[in-house]
């Protein structure tokens, strides 16, 4: 098991989202796995590009945030933290309606740095391939 905190639950992960743009999207927290963590976010006029299909950037912000989320859940967050450092994403194939769904799992955990890959599926087809670089700050007193 990779999280800092044996005991932890999604409502952990809700709790700390009130209020931000996942609550605006519509970001959902499915699933907390020994070694991954899953998501959804509709695909709806919060989510769509003037085309009607799911922005990229959606399909991003998901990306991020399950990467993120997961990141800092990992650290002891009395003494640490995870932040962004990079985020790539190869869009495979649209959607247009429905939800997607995202799983983000780590490639490395360590010290300094962890990467995470995500993979956002729709009815089990890879929408969107991303892959997210967090730096682990320390805190400071």
């Amino acid at each position: 098991m990779i999280w800092f905190e044996k005991n932890i639950s999604l409502a952990d992960f809700a709790k700390r989202s009130q209020g931000t743009m996942v609550d605006h999207l519509g970001i959902k927290y499915l699933e907390l796995g020994p070694d991954y963590f899953v998501g959804s976010m509709p695909v709806d006029h919060r989510t769509k590009q003037p085309l009607g299909l799911l922005h990229g950037g959606a399909s991003v912000v998901l990306a991020e945030t399950l990467a993120s989320m997961a990141g800092n859940f990992v650290v002891n967050p009395k003494t640490h933290y995870c932040v962004g450092l990079e985020i790539n994403a190869n869009h495979l194939k649209s959607a247009t309606g429905g939800e997607v769904v995202g799983t983000a799992r780590p490639l490395h955990i360590g010290r300094r740095t962890q990467v995470w890959e995500i993979r956002i599926e729709q009815d089990g087809k890879s929408i969107c391939i991303s892959r997210m670089t967090l730096a682990v700050v320390e805190r400071t007193a």
